[in-house]
């Protein structure tokens, strides 16, 4: 969560065709609960590519597409849940490092599949 300002905004569409937001948190440490929602999965991997950032003095916007894997087990059988998503980013430089002062999370679709073994 240190990569966030401290003020920052994470706005999320669990329905990148929504006209409005799933959720809003405000505040870093008010991500606490989306990071420990991670931890409900036995294994999660994100795949992240096609980045493109504008830098403006102190000031960069960003776009990223992501593929992310979260792998959970139901009823002793392990179940894929794969997300596609992108990810629009505000970021600052703030004492000498760059932050993310608002991150759009967007999933554009998910699937749900069984695992093999």
């Amino acid at each position: 969560m240190a990569l966030f300002t401290e003020d920052t905004v994470f706005i999320v569409y669990m329905d990148s065709r929504a006209s409005e937001p799933s959720y809003t948190l405000q505040g870093r440490t008010s991500l606490a609960p989306v990071f420990d929602n991670l931890n409900t999965y036995q294994a999660t991997m994100h795949f992240n590519g096609q980045s493109a950032v504008e830098l403006t003095g102190d000031r960069a916007t960003g776009l990223s597409y992501c593929i992310a894997h979260h792998v959970s087990v139901e009823d002793g059988k392990r179940t894929l849940m794969v997300a596609h998503i992108r990810y629009l980013d505000s970021f600052v430089k703030q004492d000498g490092k760059w932050l993310f002062a608002e991150r759009k999370l967007m999933v554009d679709w998910t699937e749900t599949r069984p695992m093999g073994a």
